[in-house]
Formats: C-alpha cells, sequence, structure tokens
C-alpha cells in the first residue's frame, strides 16, 4: 500500500495559491514568471538528476532528487492549468 499522497496535494496548492497570490522572493513565482519553456527545461534537468542519482548515488539522493522532480512537475501542471485531480483521473482510467 502506497503511503498518503497528502503531502503532494497539499503542495500543489501551496503551488496554485503561490500562483493567485505571488509572494515576493517566492522561487515558485519566479518559476511561474519566467514561463513555460524554462519551467519545462527545469523539469528535464531534474530529470536527468534523478538518473544520475540512481546510477551511482544513495537512496537518500534518489529520494531528494525525485522530490525536486515531483515539485517542478507540478509547477508545470499549474502553469498549464491542469490539476492533480486530472492526472488521477488518467491513472484510473489506465488502471482498468
Amino acid at each position: 500500500m502506497l503511503p498518503s499522497l497528502n503531502m503532494i496535494s497539499k503542495l500543489f496548492s501551496i503551488i496554485q495559491d503561490r500562483q493567485a497570490n505571488p509572494k515576493p522572493g517566492s522561487y515558485t513565482n519566479q518559476l511561474l514568471a519566467a514561463g513555460e519553456d524554462e519551467i519545462v527545461k527545469k523539469v528535464g534537468e531534474e530529470a536527468v538528476e534523478v538518473i544520475l542519482a540512481v546510477k551511482g548515488q544513495s537512496n537518500a539522493r534518489v529520494i531528494s532528487e525525485v522530490a525536486d522532480l515531483l515539485y517542478h512537475t507540478l509547477v508545470l501542471l499549474a502553469a498549464r492549468g491542469l490539476t492533480l485531480a486530472e492526472v488521477e483521473a488518467e491513472l484510473e482510467r489506465r488502471h482498468r
């Protein structure tokens, strides 16, 4: 059984809140302001870092890099106006 994904939902809510109510100095707001191309670039960089961590670093490093990848992916979803519910629906559709 998977652990609760409440933290991922909470993080996505925070990202959406930053989008609606920007805070000066917020990294999330910096990413959103940079635009989709820059966010996609960060997602790509983080994906590569996950691969590199898996191929030669500790499990703690893999976890850290996956957390970074998840965060940047959530920012990308928010930037495109997509939701976690839509991703969940797609996963459920594939599971049938």
